[in-house]
């Protein structure tokens, strides 16, 4: 069995991630890329959290393409409106999301 060096626990029962997700301060914009391109900016992510698994979620929830770089989670298209449930549904506090 292995043991989570953060918190202590068995993996299955680690809580660092929700512990994680509850002290975020997220901030989703728009912005105007190349050729007048709007693209749907996530960002306020500190250490903890699975940006990668965070922004496969998002894209696929929402059916459209993006990226992630250090921190910051891009998505094409603007998407202001379903980002936020769909943050609230990953484990993210609704306080704390801010648009």
């Amino acid at each position: 069995m292995e043991i989570c060096p953060k918190c202590g626990l068995p993996e299955q029962a680690c809580v660092c991630e929700q512990i994680a997700k509850s002290s975020q301060r997220i901030q989703i914009t728009t912005d105007r890329k190349r050729y007048g391109k709007i693209v749907t900016v996530v960002t306020g992510f500190d250490r903890g959290v699975d940006v990668k698994k965070i922004a496969k979620t998002l894209k696929n929830e929402l059916a459209c393409g993006g990226t992630y770089k250090d921190n910051v989670i891009e998505l094409q298209g603007d998407h202001t409106k379903r980002i936020k449930s769909l943050l609230v549904k990953l484990g993210f506090e609704e306080e704390s999301i801010s648009e």
